[in-house]
């Protein structure tokens, strides 16, 4: 199992100096983890510091309240996709969705998803504010509108991903869709336990405890505790 590739390292908390996401550059090389994800502005940055090294450089879109119009998400996709991103993660309008009006949340992914020019997609629900109902609803209409994950969250809300949402996304999309956890995913077994149920990427700022610890596993120096199901959240 390869871990690192699993996680997309998370560069987005608002007071990261540029020496700050540097640094976190430094370690998404040195741990070949999938991507980084970074602020819009630090794009054309992050993609200069991770030239050659085959680490993806991701970005937001509609960040983070997902309320912004459906023109200015598509045309900050569609920069941010020129300035060399290779994946797009976007928040889905989560006052029309809760309102019902999936037509509107249908054609806003649907957009970002063409300006994307063929880039990876993934669409963030922001579950803290959202039914199970209307969970099932955001991950069928992003489906539908042609995007490649669904995500649980922003990590900005009052909470992140949960084993619960987990398998209920996974449950609602086709196997061609994968499913992002995000949002209080700080340790190796929190990790496991979501990816046994159906996640395969991680937005993460603890990269480097989760690795550490999944070395030294691999190595036999720290036994792997049981990971009895834990529907609570984390």
């Amino acid at each position: 199992m390869n871990v690192a590739k699993m996680i997309d390292h998370s560069l987005l908390r608002p007071e990261l100096t540029l020496d700050d996401v540097a640094r976190g550059c430094e370690i998404a090389a040195r741990r070949a983890v999938a991507s980084v994800c970074v602020r819009p502005s630090d794009v054309p940055f992050a993609v200069a510091a991770l030239a050659g090294t085959g680490v993806l450089v991701g970005t937001v879109a509609g960040f983070p309240h997902g309320d912004t119009t459906t023109a200015i998400k598509a045309a900050e996709a569609r920069a941010l996709v020129e300035a060399g991103a290779d994946e797009v993660d976007m928040v889905l309008h989560i006052g029309r969705l809760r309102g019902g009006d999936t037509a509107y949340v249908h054609d806003d992914i649907a957009a970002v998803v063409a300006a994307a020019q063929g880039r990876v997609v993934k669409v963030i629900l922001e579950n803290a504010y959202l039914t199970d109902e209307q969970k099932v609803t955001g991950c069928h209409v992003a489906e539908a509108a042609g995007a490649h994950f669904v995500k649980t969250s922003t990590g900005f809300a009052g909470g992140g991903a949960t084993l619960d949402d987990i398998r209920l996304m996974r449950a609602a999309v086709s196997p061609s869709i994968q499913v992002k956890a995000a949002g209080g995913v700080r340790t190796l077994d929190t990790l496991l336990t979501l990816h046994e149920a159906g996640a395969t990427r991680f937005g993460a700022t603890a990269t480097e405890t989760i690795l550490d610890d999944f070395a030294a596993r691999e190595r036999g120096e720290r036994p792997a505790p049981s990971r009895a199901a834990d529907t609570s959240g984390y």
